[in-house]
């Protein structure tokens, strides 16, 4: 028997009562886990009655194994009585000094259930579509990029260091006068205006001509990767050996067959190619961009109130799929943390805020599916099926066998509420 209160924040609390009969069955079960291996004087092992047990050793050590039982059996009663769509696991509340061989007692469970969504406007939503069309400016920027690959360095001889050009030159920097680890290298290859050096390095380079030396003097920033530089004044001691410019290729049909692009032999095909390159991924990226302003902007005017277990154990999950994720790499979570430039801090807390979303999107869907009445088809799971054994190369009956076909269908009908918003979007 249980009775059930809701509560704020997408939580209900449910009160148990476990009858002296279940508690007796809970303490029947914690008995036979253990009877095999139990060893009295004058028994022998296994032949031990559960009356002699307890004589012995006492009721009471049975307790813990048939608690367990007793709310494991009696909690998922009630959640299928009241039907409580449960989230996560329950917080148990158990006054252990009512528990007695003999007599009821009870228990409580505050559980976070599945938040209701208040749908707010999804239909009609006005969004300012950008263009798909291709500019000259465009097509000549993609293909000064191939030109970019081909490019060469050239020396200048007599010529002042400007922003763009290449400097090769030695280094040292210096702290109090002291040179510090790291601070060293010859022949260093640096474009200047890159912007790879501490600010204001390179804007002090500017102006230098070959062969020349200068002092540099900078601060490091506070938020510098060395503790023992940040937020320091240091003095680089520098010696200017070339400047180097880059110069492209020229465009010519020569160029563009030594590209060895199936196909296209001379600047003007080159041209029409990189324009319909262009177009296609214009089109497949705003197509992106108006079904993520549809489904971001149709979350964002729900209201829904996510319990934060929800959200932790979609963080959790997401947590774990990256420490797969960056096992197949050969290193550790620390190590991709370092090379992403995050603290572990950082990175929880952006995928705190990626699991809050994505929940968040889920729900709102799923309102919408059950607003909208969408359903799946046969031949749409199908179809699926179909996709997801193309995607990781199994056979149709391998994957069925391996994804619940209720998972299938809810990821139909949810592409289903997405197609639909997207459908009902007014373009301006």
């Amino acid at each position: 028997m249980a009775k059930l209160e809701n509560m704020q924040d997408s939580h209900v609390k449910l009160t148990i009562e476990v009858s002296a009969e279940h508690f007796e069955h809970g303490l029947d079960y914690a008995y036979d886990k253990i009877k095999d291996d139990v060893e009295i004087k004058g028994f022998r092992k296994g032949k031990v009655t559960r009356a002699m047990y307890e004589k012995h050793r006492g009721v009471e050590s049975l307790y813990d194994e048939a608690l367990n039982h007793v709310i494991g059996e009696t909690y998922f009663d009630a959640i299928e009585e009241h039907s409580v769509d449960v989230v996560a696991q329950p917080k148990i509340d158990l006054d252990i000094t009512t528990v007695e061989k003999g007599k009821s007692f009870t228990f409580t469970a505050i559980v976070a259930i599945r938040p209701e969504v208040t749908l707010g406007e999804y239909k009609g939503l006005v969004y300012d579509a950008p263009s798909d069309d291709v500019t000259e400016e465009e097509v000549t920027q993609e293909i000064d990029r191939l030109r970019e690959q081909g490019a060469e360095l050239k020396v200048l001889e007599d010529a002042t260091l400007a922003n763009g050009h290449t400097a090769i030159f030695d280094f040292e920097g210096f702290v109090d006068n002291v040179a510090f680890d790291g601070g060293k290298a010859e022949n260093y290859e640096l474009v200047i205006g890159s912007g790879q050096f501490i600010p204001g390095f390179e804007e002090q380079m500017v102006g230098l001509k070959a062969g020349e030396e200068k002092d540099i003097q900078v601060t490091f920033p506070e938020e510098y990767q060395a503790e023992n530089l940040k937020g320091k004044d240091a003095i680089f001691k520098i010696k200017l050996h070339e400047i180097k410019e880059k110069v492209l290729p020229e465009l010519t049909d020569e160029f563009v067959k030594e590209l060895e692009k199936e196909g296209i032999e001379s600047v003007e095909a080159l041209k029409e190619s990189t324009k319909k390159t262009l177009l296609e991924t214009k089109e497949k990226n705003n197509k992106n961009k108006k079904t993520d302003f549809a489904v971001e902007t149709a979350s964002q005017n729900a209201s829904v109130l996510i319990p934060e277990e929800m959200i932790q154990n979609e963080k959790n999950r997401m947590l774990d799929n990256t420490r797969e994720q960056v096992k197949q790499y050969g290193i550790g979570l620390e190590q991709y943390l370092q090379f992403s430039g995050l603290t572990m801090e950082q990175f929880e807390a952006n995928l705190r805020r990626d699991a809050e979303k994505s929940i968040r999107y889920n729900l709102t869907l799923d309102a919408i599916v059950k607003a909208e009445k969408l359903e799946a088809t046969d031949e749409e799971v199908e179809k699926k099926y179909a996709s997801l054994a193309a995607q990781y190369n199994l056979e149709l009956e391998q994957i069925k066998s391996q994804i619940n076909p209720d998972s299938v269908k809810h990821e139909v009908v949810l592409n289903k509420a997405v197609d639909f918003i997207v459908a009902h979007l007014t373009i301006k």
